[in-house]
């Protein structure tokens, strides 16, 4: 069955496998280790050494971005103090990504998929009988 554009996006906003749907990209009873591949479908989730580094990069903007600037505008407007304004930009910027890593690993899995939807198993056309012969 194929997977649509719109699934494959619904299936990275929570945080499900972009193939089958499932709900299980990270290891039962952990928070940060993933699983090699879905264990429903068999989609190798890691798909090759430093495939994520992508989604660490989205980590890092999302904690700059929308947090780290917003407590930056809101010292240099005068709402907070240095001091505090020090004190949540330092628990924001361990804070944030921790509680972003589920989310952001789980986005980038998406946006490669979105965008190259025909890796995805279940978007594979199968092939001919003469084809696997040239394999």
């Amino acid at each position: 069955m194929k997977v649509t554009k719109g699934q494959i996006f619904a299936r990275g906003l929570s945080n499900c496998c972009p193939n089958c749907g499932a709900k299980k990209l990270f290891k039962e009873g952990t928070l940060f280790e993933m699983n090699p591949e879905c264990p429903e479908c068999g989609l190798k989730i890691e798909r090759d050494e430093g495939f994520f580094l992508g989604s660490m990069s989205l980590n890092y903007g999302v904690t700059i971005i929308g947090f780290l600037v917003p407590v930056l505008l809101l010292y240099l407007a005068g709402v907070l103090s240095g001091v505090v304004a020090a004190a949540i930009a330092g628990v924001g910027a361990i804070g944030v990504p921790i509680l972003f890593y589920r989310s952001s690993r789980s986005w980038w899995l998406m946006s490669y998929y979105f965008f190259l939807p025909n890796h995805l198993p279940a978007n594979r056309r199968a092939l001919a009988p003469d084809e696997d012969e040239n394999i």
